[in-house]
């Protein structure tokens, strides 16, 4: 019967911040294009788990998610760093729903002028 020693423990891989940040972005941008998802891509596209991401992201300041709830609780907590990162990702997300507002004014009122 063998016995287990510190150093036959297997460890998980260790990313750099240089690979936490590109995931990370990764996620951020992936959400921003289609509202949610971007953890569960990224984990199958670097081969990370989610919780791991899920990690990164809390530590980053960010939850994934672009929620009511995430939003108010980024607010009166954390660091600046963390508030302007969200007000970032809150200027994004306007953008971006302006930007699909747009779209779809012109398209009723192509429709409307139609009638």
């Amino acid at each position: 019967m063998s016995t287990t020693t510190k150093k036959d423990i297997v460890r998980g891989k260790r990313y750099t911040a240089e690979e936490k940040s590109k995931i990370v972005s990764f996620v951020e941008s992936h959400n921003t294009a289609n509202g949610r998802g971007g953890q569960s891509t990224a984990a199958k596209k670097f081969g990370v788990s989610q919780l791991t991401i899920s990690t990164w992201l809390k530590g980053a300041g960010k939850t994934g998610r672009n929620s009511k709830a995430d939003i108010k609780g980024s607010i009166g907590k954390g660091s600046i760093q963390s508030k302007l990162a969200a007000l970032l990702t809150l200027g994004q997300d306007i953008s971006k729903l302006e930007k699909e507002l747009s779209v779809k004014n012109a398209k009723f009122n192509s429709i409307k002028a139609s009638l």
